[in-house]
């Protein structure tokens, strides 16, 4: 890369434009090489820049490692400009980052990388993209300057840690008052759905690393998106997520309801019997169709010829849920539409979306943040969105997870706490001592 680069100095002609343009260098891996031998979690882990950017999709196909930025956005309107203006220079360019819960204090955090490294199959390529709205010579001797100062890979061997403070925000019997205030209004019509959660603060004796939390949960929560956005070497945001938000591939767009939880079991057996009971449930299959029938709604006008698939169980460490999957074609390749009309889902937020969002915002005793928003990236042939669940937000000794719950009419509360508990698990197991 940095003899590309050199190279690139001495072009006088490209020195001498502006926006943006990318250094493409592709590699190939022998046939019988197996792709996680490109440890791009510990690369990223041992980089100097920020912000830094983890990303592997639940299906496992890739695997995206970026850090630094040349531009950066507060919404996604903002970014799908971006893309779109320098589409002549750099029709690869991907924008990273998260979308918020709540519109304020800050909407989205959207950046365009420095460098990526994407790992696809036998396939790594890195790319180098550079920015100068004037001349790009200024930014080629930066972008040179930032390749210096990179890092070998680091190992991310699990993490003793010692815990001396636990709190719940709601505690146990707060959440019972407020899934009984929640009740009350959807018996009066207030509401149909609300989507309550919990945060718990976990104190550690020592800091916790991200990457190490976030190596760990690649090995055990399977079927998730993973990934990881660090702002500064104290403070990042995580995810183990099952939910997709929506992949767009051209005017083609996938989404889904997840809704309807039951616990899981490493038992086969007994993990089948509680997968029947969940698609026999009439309250867990009504709550299902609330998410469907709302995208639905939602994308009226903005996409046809939807289909919605029949309902599979997806199997998880510690719970299963229902889902079902919807396909239709968008009349135009807007992602920023696509997310103010599909962000938050009924599954995170509830139904009708404003009261279900007034009732979180006024009732819930902490912030939300990223915490059931999205993450992912946008482009102009693809984009695809995670809803940022089962997720932590890791500062310093500090880790605070996140877990909610679908409220309809006839929900208990003892066993939405039981379900908060079974979620917040995938990621609160990686935490504990395992000789305790």
């Amino acid at each position: 890369m940095m003899q590309a680069l050199e190279q690139t100095l001495q072009d006088e002609t490209l020195c001498r434009a502006s926006g943006v343009r990318q250094l493409i260098l592709t590699f190939y891996h022998p046939e019988n090489r197996h792709p996680e031998s490109a440890p791009l979690l510990g690369w990223l882990a041992a980089q100097p820049h920020f912000p830094k950017f983890y990303w592997q999709p639940r299906d496992g196909t890739e695997t995206v490692a970026v850090c630094g930025q040349v531009a950066q956005f507060s919404d996604a309107q903002q970014a799908g400009q971006f893309l779109h203006h320098h589409a002549g220079h750099a029709g690869r360019l991907r924008v990273w980052g998260l979308n918020a819960f709540e519109a304020a204090p800050q909407p989205a955090c959207l950046f365009v990388p420095r460098l990526t490294l994407h790992q696809q199959a036998n396939t790594l390529t890195l790319t180098l993209n550079l920015a100068d709205p004037h001349a790009l010579q200024g930014d080629l001797v930066r972008a040179a300057a930032f390749l210096q100062q990179l890092q070998p890979a680091t190992l991310l061997p699990p993490q003793p840690l010692s815990l001396t403070h636990a709190s719940h925000q709601p505690d146990e019997a707060g959440w019972h008052a407020l899934l009984q205030h929640a009740l009350a209004g959807i018996a009066a019509g207030e509401m149909e759905k609300v989507v309550l959660a919990r945060k718990t603060v976990l104190t550690f004796s020592q800091p916790v690393d991200a990457w190490r939390m976030l190596a760990a949960s690649r090995q055990v929560n399977h079927h998730c998106y993973h990934f990881l956005m660090a702002f500064s070497p104290t403070a990042a945001f995580l995810s183990a997520s099952p939910e997709r938000l929506f992949l767009r591939q051209g005017d083609q767009l996938t989404t889904e309801a997840l809704a309807g939880t039951v616990a899981s079991s490493e038992d086969d057996h007994q993990a089948a019997v509680l997968a029947g009971w969940l698609m026999k449930s009439e309250k867990n299959q009504r709550e299902n169709w609330l998410v469907v029938d709302d995208i639905c709604r939602q994308l009226q006008g903005a996409a046809h010829g939807l289909d919605v698939m029949p309902p599979e169980i997806v199997r998880l460490r510690k719970v299963q849920h229902l889902r079902r999957t919807i396909h239709g074609q968008i009349r135009a390749a807007d992602d920023a539409l696509c997310l103010a009309r599909l962000q938050p889902t009924a599954a995170v937020a509830g139904l009708p979306r404003l009261p279900a969002r007034r009732f979180i915002l006024s009732h819930e005793p902490f912030p939300r943040g990223w915490y059931a928003g999205s993450a992912g990236y946008l482009s102009r042939e693809q984009s695809e969105f995670a809803v940022s669940l089962r997720s932590a937000w890791l500062e310093e000794h500090q880790v605070h997870l996140y877990a909610g719950a679908g409220i309809v009419a006839g929900s208990d509360p003892a066993q939405e706490w039981q379900e908060i508990e079974n979620k917040a698990a995938g990621l609160r197991t990686l935490l504990e001592d395992p000789a305790e």
